[in-house]
């Protein structure tokens, strides 16, 4: 697989990385099955993939002890991105949002220990809380670095001023947002502003939280305990009005002699070198269909009628998701 550079760092990533969060919640059933999760993170690696994105309140802490069982025999091999910035109660509820740096110090020597590395690769501030200064969470991180704890420092959902403002204290390898062909706001400011700074971006749910596979074609096609039953984009006449995204993404798979998911990967990846989408998934025959899209190139003709699709109808969380994310 091709590989990417995030960031003035110089952070190898694989073109494609993986997206953990799904195997310990959110999708159903949870969290999957522990020895298959295994197998099929060992599995991605063999097919090329070297970045893998977890984070303290997947679980939560699940899925950090997942990633580290699952990674430990190839650990030399692969980049092990984790994020800090919830709070949680003694039960291990999320409670809240929390940047402070000892709380930071925290999480991190939560995630080595749960990961069992003596590294982290690359450390996101998951959501930014506004009752903290980001140069203070950006100060923080460089000590982690400074100390070896951490390698590279990242954002996620952040705005253009706090980006600036974290770079200005400490270089920013990657910021982490929603990015796809119904997902595409971050094209008017935050990519400029990346590709200005020289910070690299990784596009997560690359594949619209699953909608632009094809595969979801009715809201009983979505388990009752899956959280895109209450997603604006999944919900009654938006959902119908969607599915228009899809059927024209097929019809360029259709074209190319490819998936509808490849073509949707395939469009991101076309979108610069600077990008390392993390789709995720529970199955080996996605992780072959995922990262065979590294291989397919896309006319001018089929880019261009893919750039100019209609947009998604409907925010792409809830209200209360949204909330946590900063404009």
């Amino acid at each position: 697989m091709d590989k990417r550079i995030l960031g003035s760092g110089g952070l190898e990533v694989s073109a494609l990385g993986f997206g953990c969060m799904g195997m310990s919640q959110s999708f159903g059933p949870n969290p999957g099955d522990r020895r298959q999760m295994i197998d099929l993170l060992r599995t991605a690696v063999d097919r090329g993939v070297t970045l893998f994105d977890t984070a303290e309140v997947y679980g939560p802490y699940r899925n950090e002890e997942l990633v580290g069982e699952a990674l430990a025999p190839v650990r030399d091999q692969v980049v092990i991105a984790t994020k800090f910035g919830f709070a949680f109660d003694e039960q291990g509820r999320q409670t809240g949002l929390s940047s402070h740096p000892d709380h930071i110090r925290q999480a991190v020597d939560g995630s080595l220990r749960r990961l069992a590395v003596d590294t982290i690769d690359l450390l996101y501030q998951h959501r930014v809380d506004p009752q903290v200064p980001i140069e203070d969470v950006a100060g923080t991180v460089k000590e982690l670095v400074e100390a070896g704890k951490v390698r590279h420092f990242g954002l996620s959902e952040a705005g253009v001023r706090t980006i600036r403002r974290a770079h200005a204290v400490h270089p920013i390898a990657a910021l982490q947002t929603e990015y796809s062909l119904w997902t595409r706001d971050v094209e008017d400011e935050l990519l400029p502003l990346l590709r200005e700074l020289g910070v690299g971006f990784v596009p997560y749910s690359p594949l619209g939280h699953g909608f632009l596979t094809g595969e979801i074609r009715s809201a009983d096609d979505i388990s009752d305990e899956d959280w895109r039953k209450t997603n604006p984009r999944f919900v009654g006449e938006n959902f119908q009005r969607n599915l228009r995204i899809v059927d024209e993404v097929q019809a360029v798979a259709d074209e190319a002699g490819a998936t509808t998911a490849q073509i949707a990967l395939a469009w991101l990846l076309a979108q610069g070198d600077d990008l390392a989408p993390i789709p995720g998934t529970r199955r080996v025959s996605r992780v072959e269909e995922n990262t065979a899209a590294d291989g397919i190139e896309l006319t001018a003709d089929q880019l261009r009628r893919l750039d100019n699709l209609t947009p998604a109808v409907g925010e792409r969380h809830d209200e209360a998701n949204l909330a946590s994310i900063e404009a």
